[in-house]
């Protein structure tokens, strides 16, 4: 394998482990900031709001910019963006500032996303066989040590802006260090039009990416709703302390990291679509167990077999809609990933809505449908007749 493969996989571990800690490192200061600021629980919700419609506009923005500027140019400006306005929310003096701090390092965030993920199907189609969870799995690292480095901060008794700028700054040489080791890509060029049968193939090729938009705003809602419900559930339905409840999102993530970590080996073995369809009915059931089970134990195993099962869907999806048509793969996996983002954000906020007719145990049935609807149509994953495979052949880059 080329030398230049291997380093163009780690600078894209490095992309994706940044991404994470950049995160990461906003929420660690949500409570110092909120505090600095003076704002409530509440007005809090509604601004983040504005960080994730950021995300989403930086999405849409950078998938055209990908296929027409290229990865290799597009990623580092992305990271670079990204590191740079994670120091605004440390800054802002009020709310409205903070609203708009946030506004741009989620619009930052967004390109970040959907360029890394562009060129990590990249990098899986010179691999010619599954590489993509891999990265996701590396996104979780990143939490990590945004979790350890505001704790050091803390320790030291720096600001939150000295945290946040000390953090972006290593951000910022990152981003520009890891940019040499890119694969390089060529911008797309226009197609012509004239041909019906080109036009209609490539309507039906658009309809499969909305197909795969869809499912992935269904998974990643169930991932929302598992992130700001599960210790929840489990103190205020099953009545565990505090300290234990917390392990119930503690299992989620350490099982959904661990399959993420597995789940390349088993994609290359039994195909994307197997890893979906199986791996969204294991969702089902271990969720189904939480919303009926009464017992700690069994709570504790259905949030980490939901984990497990939901970790290797989204890499998957996000796979497929990049090899779809290499000319337009950024513009694909930024719709597939737009509307998943919208799904993580909505799925709290749904569980919380449902709250209102029925018991918090009960509305997680909501999630047992979408896994299941999500296992039934994972025939999209399916190499179409017109040749495109999910293990794209190996490129000597």
């Amino acid at each position: 394998m080329a030398p230049s493969l291997r380093a163009a996989r780690v600078a894209t571990f490095l992309y994706f482990i940044l991404n994470g800690t950049l995160l990461g490192m906003w929420v660690v200061q949500i409570p110092a900031i909120e505090e600095r600021v003076g704002i409530s629980h509440a007005t809090l919700g509604g601004l983040l709001v504005l960080l994730g419609g950021g995300a989403f506009a930086g999405m849409q923005v950078a998938g055209p910019l990908v296929d027409r500027l290229g990865t290799r140019l597009v990623v580092p400006v992305a990271g670079v963006l990204c590191s740079v306005t994670l120091v605004l929310p440390g800054l802002a003096p009020n709310p409205w500032a903070l609203g708009a701090a946030l506004l741009v390092f989620g619009f930052g965030n967004g390109c970040l996303d959907v360029s890394m993920n562009a060129h990590a199907v990249h990098v899986e189609k010179a691999y010619a066989r599954p590489v993509m969870s891999s990265f996701h799995a590396t996104f979780s690292v990143g939490g990590v040590l945004a979790a350890l480095a505001g704790a050091a901060a803390a320790g030291l008794g720096l600001s939150t802006a000295a945290t946040l700028a000390v953090v972006a700054a290593l951000g910022v040489v990152t981003a520009l260090m890891s940019a040499r080791s890119l694969l390089p890509s060529t911008p797309a060029v226009q197609e012509k039009q004239d041909d019906a049968p080109a036009v209609a193939a490539k309507g039906a090729a658009q309809a499969r990416i909305w197909g795969l938009a869809a499912l992935a705003l269904m998974i990643m809602l169930c991932e929302g709703a598992a992130n700001d419900w599960s210790a929840l559930h489990m103190k205020t339905v099953l009545g565990a302390p505090e300290a234990t409840a917390a392990f119930g999102y503690g299992a989620f993530a350490a099982a959904m990291t661990l399959g993420r970590l597995l789940a390349d080996r088993l994609t290359a073995r039994f195909g994307p679509m197997a890893i979906l369809r199986y791996g969204s009915a294991m969702a089902a059931v271990g969720i189904t167990a939480v919303a009926l089970m009464p017992w700690l134990w069994a709570a504790f195993a259905g949030w980490a077999l939901f984990g497990l099962g939901l970790s290797g869907c989204v890499p998957q999806l996000f796979s497929a809609a990049g090899h779809a048509d290499p000319a337009a793969a950024g513009a694909n996996v930024s719709r597939v990933a737009g509307l998943g983002y919208l799904g993580m954000l909505a799925g709290p906020a749904v569980i919380g809505w449902l709250t209102h007719l029925v018991p918090l145990n009960e509305t997680f049935l909501l999630l047992t449908l979408l896994c299941a609807v999500a296992a039934v149509a994972a025939g999209v994953l399916r190499t179409d007749r017109t040749g495109r495979v999910d293990e794209p052949a190996h490129s000597g880059t």
